[in-house]
């Protein structure tokens, strides 16, 4: 039997998904083909990203390649940071008491509510008119 050279992870949040592949290297970070700070532009969600990889202080033994699709750059940064903690678990389940104390296994459950019938949106209500 062959030894496992890529873990794969899947992350999720809101409508974004992210699959994730970690693969022994230097910490290169690849997202959709380009590079990690390309992609993610905003310094809050490139620290967001790497949360999993710092708390296991494991930014520079892994290689990362990332294909996100849907959602906005909150969300995908969001399914991104699940997904790499997902394939670190797969890398090494040591790690799964520290990421689990930094609640980085839980999948954010929050969606966006639909918008109801006979309203102009979710909870907004189109105005009373008493005459």
């Amino acid at each position: 039997m062959s030894e496992v050279t890529e873990f794969l992870g899947t992350g999720r949040r809101k409508t974004a998904v992210a699959r994730v592949r970690l693969a022994p290297g230097t910490g290169k970070i690849t997202v959709n083909g380009r590079t990690f700070e390309k992609y993610f532009v905003v310094e809050t969600h490139r620290a967001f990203v790497m949360q999993p990889l710092l708390a296991t202080e494991s930014t520079a033994k892994f290689d990362v390649r990332v294909n996100v699709i849907g959602g906005g750059p909150n969300g995908q940064a969001g399914a991104v940071r699940h997904g790499i903690s997902r394939a670190l678990l797969k890398a090494d389940s040591a790690f799964r008491p520290i990421l689990k104390a930094q609640g980085l296994l839980t999948r954010d459950p929050r969606m966006r509510e639909r918008k109801k019938y006979g309203q102009p949106g979710a909870r907004k209500r189109f105005q009373y008119s008493k005459r």
